[in-house]
């Protein structure tokens, strides 16, 4: 049977042993420990911001993020469409309701005139959106500048879905970085691990302090347990944020190499009627996953991945917008076709930094057999 080939999976580089060592040496295995304090300090560094929380998860971020900022039952946030549902699932467990803005072609992600048209139409509702939730699709920036523009003139903060796109900038500025909240994910597809897990960044003190409290059960500072409002047990353990701080140590050659892969695909596919999704002036992407669209008739992008799969190779299309999902129908939802149009057509290709030439070759050669040139 062929080998295994994985669209993203986790990438180890032997860092992390060392510092998992120095956990167990000093016993820190519970939650808390030195390297949980160390690699919120180098996240917040390494992003240009003073604050951090590392956390269970992006989506534990998200929501804790949501809380800090205010919102709660009957709010109203407005959230990319053009994502995974781990982005705006948190807007219901605050009993909220998500408002949904479809994508831009320049970047795939929110369209910042859609943005605008949909806060003008919440507010002559009666019900002005408590945040925007932006998100920065496959580790490509959104049009991030219009976008502040558009929230600081209606005075509503801005939570970055960087999930996806740590390391990468808009105009030199990391994403997460830019709006009033950042989260990130460490889950084992993402360009980095920590198995599971995630942060939230800012340079607001008093919202990550929120976070953080909240983090452990809203634990009370006396002596012995009190819980003056409900809490979550979304802490990241010590020794996840060891293999966290392994990991962080080659976080710029997986960009590079993230970025060669992308750079392969595109050099030897353009050719057979494929487009890749573009980066704008200004902007650096992760390429934390090489995304494609492919022209011509409906479900070309499923021959592919089904071709693919017989070779025992692993591809996905790209995300299902949320405004097409059962669970979200009846959101409101700003809309012009673009997301639709790249669920459509899109599909997402093996793009993990382990993977050889050999195996890049192999995946081409397959994809040109369903589709020559």
């Amino acid at each position: 049977m062929k080998k295994r080939i994985f669209l993203s999976p986790p990438h180890m580089c032997g860092e992390e042993l060392k510092f998992i060592g120095q956990a167990f040496e000093s016993n820190w295995i519970a939650p808390a420990g030195p390297a949980l304090v160390a690699f919120e300090k180098q996240i917040a560094s390494d992003n240009g911001v003073d604050h951090c929380l590392v956390v269970s998860s992006g989506t534990a971020a998200i929501h804790l993020a949501l809380i800090a900022l205010g919102v709660s039952r009957g709010d109203e946030v407005i959230c990319s469409t053009f994502t995974f549902s781990g982005s705006c699932n948190p807007i219901i467990y605050q009993s909220a309701t998500p408002v949904f803005v479809d994508s831009e072609l320049d970047s795939w992600n929110m369209d910042p005139a859609l943005l605008e048209q949909a806060i003008q139409s919440r507010i002559l509702l009666g019900r002005k959106p408590k945040a925007i939730i932006v998100v920065h699709l496959f580790g490509m920036p959104a049009q991030m500048n219009p976008i502040m523009d558009i929230a600081r003139r209606y005075e509503i903060p801005v939570i970055e879905d960087a999930a996806e796109a740590l390391g990468s900038t808009y105009f030199e500025k990391r994403m997460g970085s830019i709006g009033d909240i950042g989260i990130y994910s460490f889950n084992g597809n993402k360009i980095i691990t920590t198995s599971g897990g995630g942060a939230i960044i800012s340079s607001s003190k008093e919202l990550i302090e929120k976070a953080r409290f909240l983090s452990n059960q809203s634990r009370s500072p006396v002596p012995y347990y009190q819980h003056e409002e409900i809490g979550y047990n979304y802490q990241l353990s010590n020794i996840s944020a060891s293999i966290g701080l392994g990991q962080m140590t080659v976080l710029t050659a997986r960009i590079l190499q993230r970025r060669r892969i992308f750079e392969f695909y595109k050099k030897n596919l353009s050719n057979c009627g494929f487009s890749f999704q573009p980066e704008m002036e200004g902007c650096f992407s992760n390429r934390w996953l090489t995304t494609m669209l492919i022209a011509g008739e409906k479900n070309r992008n499923d021959h592919i991945r089904i071709a693919l799969e017989a070779e025992n190779i692993e591809t996905r299309p790209l995300w299902k917008p949320m405004h097409l999902q059962p669970v979200f129908k009846d959101a409101p939802a700003y809309l012009n076709g673009t997301s639709e149009s790249l669920f459509e057509k899109g599909l997402c290709l093996p793009s993990g930094s382990g993977l050889e030439e050999n195996d890049l070759n192999f995946i081409v050669s397959q994809i040109t057999k369903v589709f020559p040139s």
